[in-house]
C-alpha cells in the first residue's frame, strides 16, 4: 500500500500568534483612509500654491515648498505615533501636559527668543519651540478629561464651569503677555467649544454672555497699540492704505481680481508682482483664489468641510466619553483655523496672524494640525473597543 501523497499546504495569510497578541488587525481595518487621503489632498494643494506664491524669490536657498513637504513628512511620522498608542492613556497624563506646558508658557516670558517684538520661542539650537501652540493640543486633552468625569445630563452650573474657565485662563493669559492675540483667541474658541458641547444651563449661559461681552469691552484697554490698530484698520482699511491697511487692501484685490475661473496657475499679478505681503504664510489663501478662482476655492473648502465631517462622525462614534470630546476638541482646532484665516483675508475679520491649516507655510502649524490629525484616527481606530 503506497503511502498517502501529503498534499501542499496554502501559505497561512494570518501573522504569527505573537504578532496577533501584540496587535490587533482590527485597528487596520477600522483605520479612516478618507481622511489621511483628504488631509493629503490639502496639503499637497498646498505646495503647489506654495510653489507659485515663493517663485520670484531667490533660488539659492531651500525652496519653501520643499521645506513645506519635509514638514508634511514629519507630520505624517508624528501622525502614525500618535496612532499607534491607545489615546486612553492620555486620559491619565492630561493634567501632568497641562502643567508642563503652563511652565514652558512661563520660560517662554522670562527667557524666550525675540522676534520682531514678540517673544513666543524657546531656542532649543536646533528648533524653536513655540508652546502656545502645544498648548492647543493640550487644552484639548485636558478639558476632554474634566468633562469626560464630570458630565451633567442636565448642563453645568456657574460653579462647575470655574474650573474649566480657569484651566483656559491662565494659559491664554500667558501667551497674551507674548504678545500673540491670534493664538490666545484660538485657544478661547476652542475651549468654549468643549465647554458647549458638554452642556451648560441656560442660567450660567446669560451669565457667560453677560460677562464675554463686557470682557470685549473692557478688553480693548488690555491690548498693544498694534493690536488697536490692527481693529482700527480692520473697521477702515483705507484709513492707512499704504501701513496698516496695506496687507488686507491687497488681500482683497488678489482674491476679488481672480473671478470665477482665476487668472491662471503662476499668472496672478498681486502675488507675482509682490504687492501681496505675507503670502506663502497668513495669505497664502489669496494666492490661490487669485490663481483659481472662486470655483477652485469653493472645491477647496469642500475638501476642508469634507474633513469636519469626518472628524465630527469619527467623535460620534467614539465608544467613550474621553474620545468623544477629544475628537470634538481637533474638529473645533481645524474649524477655528480655517473660519478665522479665511474670514481674515477677505477682510471680515483683523488681521491676528492665524495660518490655514495645512495650506499656510509653517512647520509649528503643520506639526499641530498633524497631531490632532493623528489623535482622531486614534479615536477612529479604536470604536471597537469597550
Amino acid at each position: 500500500m503506497r503511502p498517502a501523497t501529503r498534499l501542499p499546504t496554502r501559505p497561512s495569510t494570518r501573522l504569527p500568534a505573537e504578532i496577533e497578541k501584540m496587535f490587533d488587525r482590527r485597528l487596520l481595518t477600522h483605520f479612516d483612509w478618507m481622511l489621511l487621503l483628504l488631509i493629503c489632498l490639502i496639503a499637497a494643494i498646498g505646495m503647489v500654491n506654495l510653489y507659485s506664491a515663493t517663485s520670484s524669490w531667490d533660488p539659492s536657498g531651500t525652496p519653501v515648498y520643499v521645506k513645506q513637504a519635509y514638514w508634511l513628512g514629519i507630520g505624517l511620522l508624528i501622525a502614525f505615533t500618535v496612532c499607534s498608542v491607545d489615546y486612553r492613556h492620555l486620559e491619565y497624563l492630561g493634567f501632568i501636559f497641562y502643567g508642563i506646558n503652563v511652565a514652558l508658557l512661563l520660560v517662554v516670558l522670562v527667557a524666550g527668543k525675540t522676534t520682531m517684538g514678540a517673544t513666543r520661542w524657546i531656542d532649543l539650537g536646533f528648533f524653536n519651540l513655540q508652546p502656545s501652540e502645544v498648548m492647543k493640543i493640550v487644552i484639548i486633552i485636558t478639558l476632554a478629561r474634566h468633562f469626560s468625569e464630570k458630565g451633567h445630563s442636565s448642563g453645568h452650573t456657574l460653579r462647575e464651569l470655574l474650573g474649566p474657565f480657569l484651566l483656559m485662563g491662565v494659559p491664554v493669559l500667558l501667551i497674551m503677555k507674548q504678545p500673540d492675540l491670534g493664538t490666545s483667541m484660538l485657544l478661547l474658541f476652542i475651549g468654549t467649544t468643549i465647554i458647549l458641547f458638554a452642556g451648560v444651563r441656560r442660567s450660567a449661559l446669560a451669565v457667560l454672555a453677560f460677562f464675554g461681552l463686557a470682557g470685549a469691552s473692557g478688553g480693548w484697554f488690555l491690548l498693544h497699540d498694534y493690536q488697536k490698530e490692527r481693529i482700527r484698520t480692520f473697521l477702515d482699511p483705507e484709513r492707512d492704505p499704504l501701513g496698516s491697511g496695506y496687507h488686507i487692501i491687497q488681500s482683497k484685490i488678489a482674491v476679488g481680481s481672480g473671478g470665477f475661473f482665476g487668472k491662471g496657475y503662476m499668472q496672478g499679478t498681486q502675488s507675482q508682482l509682490s504687492f501681496l505681503p505675507e503670502r506663502h504664510t497668513d495669505f497664502a489663501f489669496s494666492v490661490f483664489a487669485e490663481e483659481w478662482g472662486f470655483v477652485a476655492c469653493l472645491l477647496l473648502l469642500l475638501l476642508y468641510l469634507l474633513v469636519i465631517f469626518v472628524g465630527i462622525y469619527i467623535a460620534r462614534r467614539a465608544t467613550d466619553r474621553f474620545g468623544m470630546y477629544l475628537a470634538l476638541g481637533v474638529v473645533a482646532l481645524l474649524f477655528w483655523h480655517i473660519i478665522v484665516n479665511l474670514g481674515m483675508v477677505i477682510g471680515l475679520l483683523p488681521v491676528v496672524g492665524v495660518p490655514l491649516p495645512l495650506f499656510s507655510y509653517g512647520g509649528t502649524s503643520m506639526v499641530t494640525t498633524m497631531i490632532g490629525v493623528g489623535l482622531l484616527l486614534n479615536v477612529g481606530m479604536r470604536r471597537f473597543m469597550f
